[in-house]
């Protein structure tokens, strides 16, 4: 009897270790799923990107445009990027949304045209194309609306020029650094 008694507490102890192993393994799995939906339903600054008007589109097409320079690994252009996804579905029809990304040699001429040194930098331009103002650093989403609705209305945009937190960003050309000996320097070294 002393046999059976030990035999069933060792059974009751497996039964209920195995229990524990159980409940630990479904909230684990919950948890896991829960991070996977959390991780799925955050804003990609990739896809805003492929979903982006192309630059050459929005410089034809008539309508105002803000463009977006941002780098995927900038934490800045992803604290922005569930602002600038609502943004963006609320202005859609009325102004181009430009992304460009830094890392891509393509946009060099960009960077270099609209000084980019910090990201994420915002260039607002006209329905003709032209800049008309600048923001850089992350920017609140009521200054993004106000500047997008100035923008819209062909008025002064009331937060131009204003600099927010940004991610450093070094172009890699630097046009301030040519010497007389650069060929590019188009005849600085003729004496005069």
């Amino acid at each position: 009897m002393a046999e059976n008694l030990s035999g069933s507490q060792g059974t009751n102890a497996t039964r209920i270790r195995n229990l524990l192993i159980a409940i630990a393994a479904i909230a684990l799995g919950v948890a896991i799923s829960f991070g996977f939906q959390t991780q799925a339903s955050s804003v990609s600054l990739e896809a805003q990107a492929e979903q982006s008007t192309p630059l050459e589109v929005a410089l034809t097409n008539g309508k105002p445009t803000l463009t977006e320079f941002y780098a995927n690994w900038c934490t800045t252009c992803q604290a922005m990027a569930k602002d600038l996804a609502q943004l963006k579905q609320n202005y859609a029809d009325s102004i181009n949304f430009v992304m460009l990304n830094v890392d891509n040699s393509k946009w060099l001429p960009e960077i270099l045209r609209y000084r980019v040194d910090g990201i994420p930098h915002f260039v607002f331009l006209n329905r003709q194309g032209k800049a008309v103002a600048q923001t850089i650093g992350e920017q609140p989403l009521s200054v993004m609306e106000a500047n997008l609705n100035a923008l819209v209305a062909n008025s002064e945009l009331p937060y131009a020029y204003s600099t927010g937190q940004t991610s450093t960003f070094n172009a890699p050309v630097n046009a301030a650094n040519s010497s007389q000996d650069d060929p590019r320097s188009h005849g600085a070294q003729v004496k005069q």
